[in-house]
């Protein structure tokens, strides 16, 4: 492996360098998300709508209370500010949560271009130094030629090795992201309907009296 590296050239130190670090934001990554899956609670969260519903805003506090599942802390986000302005409350700790879910996914985007282009960095000094060996030498230093071509086959191949996996995982990760946005709106949408209801009870029961 050490061989195949040096091989490689100057090029592949970068690419090593890129691996390294996207293997560890996966890792991490996928940390986050089974963490976010342990949290997740959709009885709780059902409960607390049945709460709202109520108006028994001290028992959504209490139920809701250290919750690790982030539809909970939005909603309680809207609950804390029903009185002022709750939508945008919701909007932005919805996008508070987003920000924390896409946390590295730019790095890795970079990787997935970068990666393939240093590995044709690679592929372009390689088969420079082979024409140099070419140019210098002729055909009798056929050993030096060849060289610089597995120079260049080995970075396209380290390049793409690194993309390649990084991509599939980016990708999976974004599914995530964007499934718990469309969770956020689901029941952000589903509290604003239950308090315009609360409200509108409110004020026809005050019309009554």
């Amino acid at each position: 492996m050490i061989e195949f590296f040096l091989k490689g050239g100057p090029v592949m130190y970068p690419l090593l360098l890129c691996s390294i670090i996207s293997l560890t934001l996966i890792i991490e990554r996928s940390i986050f998300w089974i963490s976010v899956g342990m949290g997740r609670n959709k009885a709780l969260v059902d409960e607390v709508l049945d709460l709202c519903r109520r108006g028994d805003w001290e028992g959504v506090r209490s139920k809701a209370a250290g919750a690790k599942n982030y539809v909970i802390r939005v909603l309680i986000s809207g609950i804390l500010h029903r009185e002022y302005s709750m939508t945008k409350a919701m909007e932005s700790a919805a996008a508070e949560e987003i920000r924390r879910m896409s946390k590295f996914m730019g790095i890795l985007d970079t990787i997935i271009t970068v990666a393939p282009l240093l590995g044709i960095l690679g592929t372009v000094t390689g088969i420079i130094k082979s024409f140099e060996v070419l140019g210098s030498g002729g055909i009798n230093q056929a050993q030096s030629v060849t060289g610089g071509i597995a120079e260049a086959l080995i970075t396209t191949a380290a390049g793409l090795s690194i993309a390649i996996p990084t991509l599939f995982c980016y990708n999976y990760f974004n599914s995530y992201i964007e499934r718990a946005a469309q969770i956020i709106e689901k029941y952000a949408t589903s509290f604003e309907i239950v308090y315009e209801k609360i409200i509108m009870a409110t004020e026809k029961k005050g019309d009554d009296q």
